[in-house]
């Protein structure tokens, strides 16, 4: 039963984006057949138009491989994190364990809090000003175990793994909240929404030929877009969770396993 349901998931993960355009091209097939029936196909098939599609294509190409620079960078990032969030638990249980330091198992407890606002965060149940405070915060227990004695390697360590996760973060909420050429955008869908019409009032004949270069055509640059834009947005996790394009946030959601483990 688990296979069966993870084969669906991934099933409908996959075709995510072909989902989502259904209704599109639903409407673009009814409004097909309505204007071919009412005798309206008024436009016939010329260079002009095919010249604008290949132009529609070539933009495309354009847009994607801007937005696949941030994606491919993004795909990094949740494992970057995990790495210095757990450099910075190895530090600290390891000072716990060799001093007996009540404050290094507090700052233990406060990275667990710490990890679950982290997820807060990706999901946008919190704020980044919120989640950037907390990563400042973490200078108390540094404080506190420098009064302590604990050598300074120790210290230095612990304050780049912060400085890592700040930086990271603060890289993260860009590229969530910073689109990729928004004129970009506009201009892509006021030449896909012209094809879209234009398909549907050109008069190709026989009519079935015609219908499938229409819905083929409207497919694929309804698709292309609808791909883009959620490529442009690798950590939407606040809608519908980890599905589609976002990027995995396993590496984390591992990681906080391991600390959460962690006995008091």
């Amino acid at each position: 039963m688990s296979g069966a349901m993870f084969d669906k998931k991934r099933l409908l993960t996959k075709w995510s984006v072909a989902i989502k355009i259904a209704p599109i091209l639903i409407i673009v097939i009814v409004m097909k057949f309505i204007i071919h029936f009412l005798g309206y196909e008024i436009m016939d098939l010329n260079a002009l138009f095919t010249s604008v599609v290949a132009g529609t294509i070539f933009l495309l190409g354009f847009l994607i491989s801007g937005v696949l620079t941030d994606y491919k960078e993004s795909e990094k990032i949740p494992s970057e994190l995990a790495a210095s969030l757990e450099s910075l638990y190895d530090v600290t249980y390891k000072i716990y364990k060799g001093k007996n330091s009540d404050t290094a198992k507090e700052f233990i407890i406060y990275q667990k809090k710490f990890i679950n606002s982290l997820n807060d965060w990706f999901y946008k149940k919190e704020k980044t000003p919120s989640i950037i405070d907390k990563i400042s915060g973490m200078n108390e227990f540094l404080i506190k175990l420098e009064k302590e004695g604990i050598p300074g390697n120790f210290i230095t360590k612990m304050e780049n793994e912060q400085n890592n996760i700040r930086k990271i973060l603060l890289r993260t909420h860009t590229i969530r909240d910073t689109n990729f050429i928004a004129s970009g955008y506009a201009i892509v869908e006021a030449l896909g929404v012209a094809i879209a019409i234009g398909m549907i009032i050109i008069k190709i004949e026989p009519f079935f030929e015609s219908f499938f270069f229409t819905v083929l055509v409207t497919f694929l640059v309804t698709y292309m877009i609808f791909l883009i834009k959620d490529l442009d947005n690798p950590f939407d996790y606040a809608a519908h969770g980890e599905t589609g394009t976002e990027v995995s946030l396993k590496p984390l959601n591992d990681f906080s396993l391991r600390l959460n483990a962690f006995d008091r």
